[in-house]
């Protein structure tokens, strides 16, 4: 096959049009170019509302490739070659300490696939629940206000990301990444995200991608324990011995050498663990805000000319800037025809973010607009000082609200000129629990509201209509990043020796792909250490 890249066609045209732009770039007759494999695809927009997509194409051709390749002089075309599957060499002898895994998100899931795939028959700890029992723990506290503290939107199967958009974009360059897509894929995501530059999976499908995999692990010889939560470290001269769960009460003792923490952001306790226990442990910037949400037709129409176009679906968006003080204000996790959720997991505290349908097929965009929070802000040189903040600002939220998880909300325009609103405009909120209009500049911090008030304009300049008087803003958004990281060195451990801190939480990735990487790149590294 031939790779060919920077095929662009409109984005009406189907596989003919590929066929037959691909001839045109290899000069050949169009019967000669027989079939093509999708191996990446973007949009270009930038001549709205004439649209266009940018293809990178593996095609098959008659005749001799190379000759081919010499004849058509064409520098985006080259002889394909197949990425090499992530190869993990298995154990000789599975290992007589089983491995054991705290957290069932991202990261710990494809650890958890990795070591299981290589005979360690690893142990996962998950303190939430299964992902149906989760969904119904979270549709309890959207429809009657009852918190699970263990299970709802940042614990259980899945991790947080189970309820956002399912988005696997990343910056990372890391070649595990077309091996999760892979996994992804062959448990059920749509074929699309391998090739998608931006794919997601959707809120609605990703429950039953995870529980195959989940399915897989255990098929492995892996075992997940759901609704148990990892209680205590046992240490000797600082070199993990085992660990100590808590199982609806039952204490149980695991004889291990190697834990992976794959926690979670949110895993506020397992931070105060470590703490304890002397793990090195440093601040971490991270960032708060409010989600903003705008009629998705205003977005498509800023980002494609055209309040609908049906071979794109929604648009989004992704927008940043630098303010003369340093204060950085940035768009975060968009999800297009989406909705806010209530994210809290901890009572008296009031938590948003957003997730998206895989359709993206709702009336409202929406996007978490942040303002970075760095350690000079936290007030103190404590390691946990920024998960202090955090709470500050969701227990502020929370008062704001209602004191029962309603969500403080104010409308743009309002925000903008600093005067409280009363009631929505032509956006209806989505947060599922029911906002309280109010002046958002009592429950941020000031710098906070100030950076916002002078990132608006600039972003309206760069996506038109963002500053839409009636968008209406939600608060507030805190867990966008872990503000602990919890120190590692090469070989991937902990100063407290067995420990291996791993994902988001930990502080090494920033989302479901990246953590997932994590998880394998941790895997890695405990089976080397074991062998």
């Amino acid at each position: 096959m031939i790779e060919l890249r920077n095929l662009k066609i409109p984005v009406i045209g189907g596989s003919a049009e590929i066929l037959a732009a691909a001839a045109r770039r290899l000069k050949l007759p169009p019967e000669r170019v027989t079939g093509y494999r999708m191996l990446k695809r973007s949009v270009d927009a930038r001549k709205k509302p004439a649209l266009f997509f940018v293809l990178t194409v593996a095609v098959t051709v008659k005749g001799d490739e190379n000759a081919v390749l010499r004849r058509a002089k064409c520098p985006d075309a080259l002889l394909y070659v197949p990425p090499a599957p992530l190869t993990v060499p298995g154990l000789r002898t599975p290992p007589s300490k089983r491995p054991v895994i705290c957290g069932f998100g991202p990261a710990g899931i494809f650890a958890a696939l990795t070591l299981a795939e290589a005979g360690a028959a690893p142990v996962v700890l998950e303190r939430g629940c299964d992902a149906d029992a989760r969904v119904a723990a979270v549709e309890r506290f959207q429809s009657a206000r009852i918190l699970d503290p263990d299970s709802n939107i940042q614990f259980g199967e899945g991790g947080a990301g189970t309820f956002s958009d399912g988005k696997l974009t990343t910056n990372i360059h890391d070649p595990r990444c077309a091996h999760v897509l892979e996994v992804f894929a062959e448990a059920g995501a749509p074929e699309e995200i391998l090739w998608q530059a931006k794919p997601h999976i959707g809120t609605d499908l990703l429950p039953a991608v995870i529980k195959n995999i989940r399915a897989r692990i255990q098929r492995a010889g892996g075992e997940v324990r759901f609704q148990t939560r990892l209680s205590d470290l046992l240490l000797a001269d600082g070199t993990l011995r085992g660990v100590v769960a808590d199982a609806g009460g039952t204490r149980m003792e695991l004889e291990t050498d190697a834990l992976i923490l794959a926690a979670g952001h949110s895993a506020r306790d397992v931070f105060t663990l470590l703490y304890r226990y002397g793990a090195e442990l440093t601040q971490k910037p991270f960032s708060l805000g409010v989600r903003v949400e705008h009629p998705q037709r205003l977005i498509n129409t800023a980002q494609y000319g055209s309040p609908v176009v049906p071979a794109l679906g929604a648009a989004d968006y992704k927008l940043a800037c630098h303010l003369p003080d340093g204060r950085s204000v940035y768009t975060f996790c968009m999800c297009p025809g989406g909705e806010v959720v209530a994210a809290a997991s901890e009572a008296g505290g009031v938590v948003t973010n957003g997730m998206s349908r895989f359709a993206r097929d709702g009336e409202n965009a929406n996007s978490a607009l942040l303002v970075n929070v760095t350690p000079e802000d936290f007030g103190s040189d404590h390691p946990l000082a920024g998960v202090t903040v955090q709470k500050c600002y969701e227990e502020a939220a929370y008062a704001a609200g209602g004191r029962n998880f309603t969500a403080p909300a104010q409308l743009l325009g309002d925000f903008l000129q600093g005067v409280p609103s009363s009631a929505a405009g032509s956006v209806l909120p989505t947060y599922p629990l029911g906002v309280r209009f109010c002046d958002l500049a009592s429950v941020l911090p000031a710098f906070a509201t100030r950076a916002m008030r002078e990132a608006v304009p600039i972003f309206d300049a760069r996506l038109r209509g963002f500053a839409l008087p009636d968008a209406v803003l939600t608060g507030v958004e805190t867990r966008s990043s872990s503000p602990v990281r919890i120190v590692r060195g090469e070989d991937l451990q902990s100063n407290l020796r067995g420990v291996f801190p791993c994902g988001e939480g930990a502080g090494y990735a920033g989302g479901i792909l990246s953590a997932a990487v994590d998880g394998i790149r941790v895997a890695q590294a405990v089976l080397q250490a074991t062998a």
